[in-house]
């Protein structure tokens, strides 16, 4: 079993992104101080970390297994296209949520990062199952 240097990298980015927003999230509670830290206002922007964090954690985690069964699985380049396809998404899509000004309307790039979360995800279920 060998890993790709490509998939290892982009594994790593999608962790960083993971541990990054969740950093973001600490940093938005410190600054609210004694405030309301469970807040349900869309345009709140601890509420958004919270969510952008909360997303990434909901399908990371699964995209990183899928990555890592697919590269034990197969030594194709659609492994490598598909890891970095995986980490444009997903840092795409925390992009749009961070620079939201509201949760409650979408903007392209959540949009595109919620699309390709999903396309992207199934590419890679699909590809698990078709190189067993």
């Amino acid at each position: 079993m060998s890993l790709d240097t490509i998939t290892i990298v982009c594994i790593a980015l999608l962790g960083i992104l993971l541990f990054l927003l969740g950093a973001n999230v600490t940093r938005n509670r410190a600054l609210r101080g004694a405030g309301n830290q469970l807040p349900t206002d869309p345009t709140d922007r601890l509420m958004i970390a919270v969510r952008a964090h909360g997303n990434a954690a909901e399908y990371i985690p699964t995209m990183i297994v899928l990555l890592l069964v697919c590269s034990v699985l197969s030594d194709s380049w659609v492994v490598d296209l598909l890891a970095i396809a995986a980490v444009f998404v997903r840092y795409v899509h925390a992009i749009g949520m961070l620079t939201s000004r509201s949760l409650a309307t979408h903007g392209p790039l959540r949009d595109v990062g919620a699309m390709g979360t999903y396309l992207v995800g199934l590419a890679l279920g699909v590809t698990a199952l078709v190189t067993i």
